[in-house]
């Protein structure tokens, strides 16, 4: 459930953290470490109001990544380990390496890594100039 089993997607959502420029920390809770991430591009979309972020996230066994939200669209591909990702208003979804999800703008998610290390490749569709990341309320 949402409540105790919370997510790390997003991931793997909490990856890329602060504004989209990159500042800023994730929003995560658990064991010391957690998650490490790497921007691997970031480009401005045609209109100038959005951006597109592809980071490569590592979530450490077992890190849990408290409930928040993006300004856009969370795409990710599960390269590597799982996690249970917990999207508001779904059922809880179990991801494992091949696996890939998507997170609507401004929904409440979150996630709980298993138990060895986790790497998903994410992309970012945001609304430029807005934190990537933001807390969620339990």
């Amino acid at each position: 459930m949402l409540g105790r089993r919370m997510f790390a997607s997003c991931a793997v959502c909490a990856i890329v953290a602060g504004s989209v420029a990159g500042t800023g920390s994730a929003f995560a809770q658990g064991t010391p470490g957690g998650i490490t991430r790497k921007v691997l591009s970031s480009t401005d979309m045609p209109g100038g109001k959005l951006v597109c972020v592809e980071a490569m996230a590592e979530i450490d066994p077992g890190f849990l990544v408290a409930r928040h939200t993006h300004p856009g669209v969370e795409s990710a591909y599960v390269v590597e380990g799982s996690a249970t990702l917990s999207v508001q208003g779904q059922p809880d979804r179990v991801l494992k390496a091949g696996d890939s999800y998507q997170v609507a703008a401004e929904v409440p998610h979150a996630a709980q890594n298993g138990a060895q290390k986790t790497r998903i490749l994410v992309v970012y569709t945001v609304e430029k100039d807005k934190p990537l990341t933001s807390p969620a309320p339990a």
